[in-house]
């Protein structure tokens, strides 16, 4: 339930300032933690944390 208000908070504060520069800082946090999380559990771990 929060995470959706903080999503729609988050969308109408971008939408209302013209704050679209964060749009893209934003998926790429979301995408390098969907990837740390799934090399959490994974064989490719040490793969994946090489990069960083």
């Amino acid at each position: 339930m929060a995470g959706a208000s903080l999503a729609g908070e988050l969308w109408a504060f971008m939408r209302a300032r013209k704050k679209w520069w964060l749009l893209p800082i934003i998926v790429v946090m979301l995408v390098v933690g969907g990837l740390l999380l799934f090399a959490q559990g994974s064989v490719l771990a040490p793969f994946i944390y090489t990069i960083f």
